[in-house]
């Protein structure tokens, strides 16, 4: 079939959402930033480029371009979604399609910069990168070379953040980082204290690496021995070994996880017990979020299918009613299992890899990471709530057939193919079963790409039923369910009114019009109590070689106890770590869609003082030189002017009545930071690069000069800080879910 009928066979049907987070981050443009690509062509470049290897194993020219419509298909009726590298980079000169490694770090100041310089390499091919600091010794040990001591881990870890800052991700965004760090490292309390000050390793997040014997220690209220990384030996401190109390470090991690949702736990000997290849090397870190544990210079290829799309409906019909009802297409799943794990495959062997190192053992393991997206949407069509007996009860079954399915084809592709390398030192050569990929499954956060697939994220439960959201050109929209959507109209209580309602609140209890089989089904995140999220994880992880990427959400008036809990419960369940995410918890409100509180006070505009001091930036615009005034009043912004040179009357007039009203909120006490967010990515007709990014209209302009010196990232690129709740992007508020953050209107992501 010719490359056009391939692309005609199926015509991608996106949500508007989903089409503007393509022409954002994914479709190709040329040097003018002008798009010169479609979806349908996306897709075709990237089953085009994946579908290549299999000439090397003895296809014909009729049966590669059968795999070339095959994988078009997939992807383009939205059934199947490759990690985010393979999208942008397929077909392209960069041609790096993994999404996550983790890079070695030993106890030299070579091997860190060397580290250093290979996280660079693999941030700018838009890959993200994990590390095990435990090697290094702790800060203040003797260096004989120097004789001088030590800095330690942390201050390792800030180095490479630096170097993140410094390097775009694929030339669209910052790299994204994992640190890990043993609990019996002498480090340890430095480490999990690290990110108290949030404007701190904001490319990092952090998982304490918990062992067996230290939660055995935590049940028995004991004390444990620190290591010394270098002898692996007690540490001592003056001759004597030096042990911690392990309730008191275990309770420090889970009030610091309450405060600001880190560290997460990774538990270290569960992970390895997974480990089927221990025989070539042992688990220390996973990629950023939590899902992928891989061995030095290991990357992985991810994929989600999507549930969503594998619910059929059913007719029953007698001779006075039809009834219909949705029921899961399983054949239709294997089908897609099977052309995903070949497609995951064929991934290794298409990628081009930013180290030599990181290409040989890729190849000598060659791990997949199959996953699924869409869950919360197939539970809604099979008329299922997420926090039931039920839903867990069906994921065993739904990914129990996932993973049975995904062996068995990488044990055909085996066959016909050859194992991976190193089978024979692996457990399946203990059994003696051919395996094409040391691992197969994962879950993912697929936090982008289920927004192209237009599905919810991962195994989480919805974020919202209905959320406002904002485009570009700072117009707020309302964005529904579709199958709420459906059902409200079908059942006659859909209302616009109701809608913008149920957008300002998280959550369907309050509103008495919906019925109640309805609120049970669209049950949101912070509907459900913690247990089902550590259920839902667990019953997942009983059925994935690598782990899952999930997000504990808890509400703002969570304990400690309940963080705690949860935390104690995953271990007990065998999940191989934690990430939890209270409401709130950080300086600004996850949700979009929470009621923004009311002014209960008169609002009454201070007076302008006679003389003020302040200063002028200069800005490049897409209508000239933008000249932008700040005047502070104690150290703060009081008013703004902006002048553009060379300019019309009504661009003048209008950048004037910008800078009064920006004035009149700042005199008012609105704060810089919801000032900055209201203006920040606001489209207009004359977009233009500059160095520090794209300035997209004046009123970007101006946002961008109040960042770089009232934005509470101000010392870092001119960047928001990503660890708080606005998208850096588009300004948007972000959501925790999958163990990442997620920007929901532009597609932006950490992971």
């Amino acid at each position: 079939m010719s490359d056009t009928k391939i692309t005609d066979s199926v015509k991608v049907e996106l949500t508007p959402n989903s089409v503007k987070v393509l022409e954002r981050r994914y479709l190709r443009k040329d040097e003018r930033g002008k798009i010169i690509e479609t979806p349908e062509e996306l897709f075709f470049r990237v089953a085009r480029v994946v579908a290549e290897p299999d000439r090397r194993y003895g296809f014909s020219d009729m049966e590669t371009e059968k795999t070339v419509e095959e994988f078009y298909r997939m992807m383009a009726k939205l059934e199947f979604m490759p990690n985010s590298p393979t999208l942008m980079n397929a077909g392209r000169p960069l041609g790096q399609l993994s999404a996550c490694f983790v890079i070695p770090i030993e106890d030299s100041m070579e091997s860190i910069f060397t580290a250093v310089k290979n996280t660079a390499l693999i941030h700018k091919s838009g890959g993200g990168t994990g590390f095990s600091f435990s090697r290094l010794r702790p800060r203040n040990s003797p260096v004989a070379s120097t004789s001088g001591v030590a800095s330690g881990p942390v201050s390792f870890m800030k180095v490479i953040n630096s170097a993140t800052e410094a390097v775009k991700q694929g030339g669209t965004r910052r790299g994204a980082n994992m640190g890990v760090l043993r609990v019996d490292h002498p480090d340890i309390l430095e480490f999990i204290t690290c990110k108290d000050n949030l404007n701190e390793l904001t490319n990092f997040n952090i998982s304490v690496a918990i062992t067996d014997s230290f939660m055995q220690a935590v049940e028995t209220d004991g004390t444990y021995d620190l290591v010394d990384p270098r002898t692996r030996r007690p540490y001592l401190k003056d001759g004597k070994p030096v042990g911690l109390k392990a309730r008191e470090v275990f309770n420090l991690i889970v009030e610091h996880a309450w405060k600001t949702g880190e560290p997460g736990v990774m538990f270290l000997d569960k992970m390895n017990l997974g480990n089927p290849i221990t025989k070539v090397g042992l688990y220390e870190s996973t990629n950023p979020c939590g899902e992928q544990p891989l061995l030095p210079y290991e990357s992985c290829n991810l994929g989600s299918i999507n549930l969503s799309k594998m619910v059929r409906a059913i007719v029953d019909s007698s001779d006075r009613t039809t009834m219909y009802r949705s029921e899961i297409d399983w054949d239709k799943l294997e089908n897609t299992v099977r052309k995903a794990v070949h497609f995951l495959d064929n991934v290794i062997d298409a990628n081009r890899y930013p180290l030599p190192e990181i290409e040989r053992n890729t190849k000598a393991n060659r791990k997949i990471g199959l996953g699924v997206m869409g869950w919360a949407d197939m539970l809604i069509q099979l008329k299922i709530p997420y926090n039931s007996p039920e839903a867990v009860k069906l994921s065993e079954r739904v990914m129990g057939f996932i993973e049975e399915k995904s062996h068995q084809v990488s044990t055909e592709l085996a066959q016909k193919r050859g194992n991976f390398p190193n089978w024979e030192r692996s457990i399946y050569y203990e059994k003696q079963i051919p395996m094409r990929n040391s691992t197969v499954t994962t879950i993912a956060p697929a936090g982008t790409i289920s927004i192209i697939a237009g599905c919810s994220s991962g195994i989480e439960p919805l974020f919202a039923v209905s959320y406002i959201r904002t485009v570009m050109d700072n117009t707020k929209m309302v964005e529904t369910n579709p199958f709420f959507l459906k059902e409200a109209q079908e059942r006659g209580f859909y209302s616009e009114n109701l809608i913008d309602r149920i957008a300002e609140s998280s959550s369907l209890g309050e509103f008495e019009q919906i019925p109640d089989d309805i609120k049970k089904i669209y049950v949101t995140s912070h509907d459900i109590a913690p247990e089902w999220h550590v259920r839902h994880q667990a019953t997942f992880q009983k059925y994935i070689d690598n782990a899952v990427s999930k997000t504990i959400n808890l509400p703002n008036q969570a304990t400690v106890e309940d963080v705690e809990n949860a935390y104690r419960l995953a271990y007990q369940l065998g999940c191989k770590g934690v990430t939890i995410y209270r409401d709130g918890s950080r300086d600004e409100q996850v949700l979009s869609t929470k009621k923004e509180k009311k002014e209960e006070e008169k609002v009454v505009p201070m007076d302008r003082p006679v003389t003020l001091a302040g200063f002028t930036d200069k800005i490049k615009t897409g209508y000239g030189n933008l000249y932008v005034t700040v005047n502070l009043l104690g150290g703060k912004p009081f008013e703004v002017f902006a002048q553009i040179g060379k300019s019309g009357y009504s661009t003048m007039a209008d950048t004037e009545a910008i800078c009064r009203l920006i004035s009149l909120g700042l005199r008012s006490g609105i704060g810089i930071e919801k000032i900055i967010e209201q203006l920040v990515g606001i489209g207009g007709a004359s977009p233009v690069f500059q160095e520090g990014g794209l300035i997209m209209s004046i009123p970007d302009a101006i946002a961008k000069v109040l960042t770089r010196h009232f934005g509470k990232n101000q010392n870092h690129n001119h960047d928001r800080d990503l660890t708080l709740e606005f998208c850096p992007d588009c300004g948007a508020k972000i959501k925790h879910e999958s163990g990442c953050i997620i920007c929901s209107q532009c597609g932006f992501s950490r992971c």
